[in-house]
This record gives structure tokens, sequence and C-alpha cells, in this order.
């Protein structure tokens, strides 16, 4: 039987599923092209494990960049933890490599879609224990205790 302070990390679940939805378009996008006028705004941590970039973007993009596939990207290459992809920056041809955990954000204008990455959370992790709710006090014998629909935990 599970211990009571066990829970399932739904949270983790569904930012697991969601990078590997990324990672499914990316492999579709790799074996077909980018569909009709899809194109992706993809923005992840620079400094991740795993990113391989070029020094002089990692200097000018310490935290985070935003990186665009749409018409001018070549090579793209997609495993099960990351993605490769060559794109122009200043004006030579530089090649990246992005692991799906190194996200925060993926965006298709064309179908209107933002999946947003939390980037506290390495995929697979363990959730942060969350500190335990105050416990309400009981109602006394005889009171009416008020539903309330707005009010929340």
């Amino acid at each position: 039987m599970a211990d009571a302070t066990e829970t399932l990390d739904y949270p983790g679940f569904l930012q697991d599923a969601l990078r590997d939805m990324v990672r499914r378009v990316l492999a579709h996008v790799a074996e077909n092209g980018l569909p009709g006028e899809h194109y992706f705004y993809i923005t992840f941590q620079t400094r991740h494990p795993g990113v391989r970039m070029p020094p002089f973007l990692r200097d000018q993009y310490p935290e985070a960049i935003r990186i665009v596939l749409q018409n001018q990207y070549w090579d793209l290459e997609v495993d099960e933890t990351a993605f490769s992809v060559s794109l122009n920056f200043a004006a030579a041809r530089q090649r990246l490599t992005v692991p799906f955990a190194a996200l925060l954000e993926f965006h298709d204008p064309t179908a209107n879609l933002v999946m947003a990455f939390d980037p506290e959370r390495e995929a697979g992790a363990p959730p942060e224990p969350e500190a335990e709710p105050e416990p309400a006090e009981p109602p006394k014998p005889g009171s009416v205790i008020q539903f309330d629909p707005k009010r929340r935990k």
C-alpha cells in the first residue's frame, strides 16, 4: 500500500507530455518539412546542461534565447532527448543542440498554440514538496457551513 504522503506528480507528467509533443512535432517537421504556413518560436535556457551553441551567442543571451524555425533552418535532427538545427546568426550558419529539458516555451502562431515549461523543474524530476496547508477549524456542533464557490484553497 502506498504511503499517504505520496502523490501523483500530475504537473510533472504534464510537463513531460508537452515536451514529448514538441519532440514529436519537430520529428515530423524534420521528416516532412513545415506544413502550410506553420512556423515555430522556441525559447530555451542557454546555460542548461547539454545545450550546445556558439560561445558568442551564449555571451549575448546568457539566460535564454528565442529561435525561429520558419524559412531558413537546415539539418533539423531530433532524438529522444534533444533536437539539433542549423540557423543563421551573424551572417553565418551556426549549429545548435537543445535538450527538450531546456525548453521554456514552444509557440506555433499559425495554430495559436503556446506551451510554457517550468524552468525550475527538470523533466522527470520529482516535485518539490509543498507546505502542508493549515488545518481548518472543525465546525462547532449545530453550526452551518457556508459554501463559497469563489473561494480558492
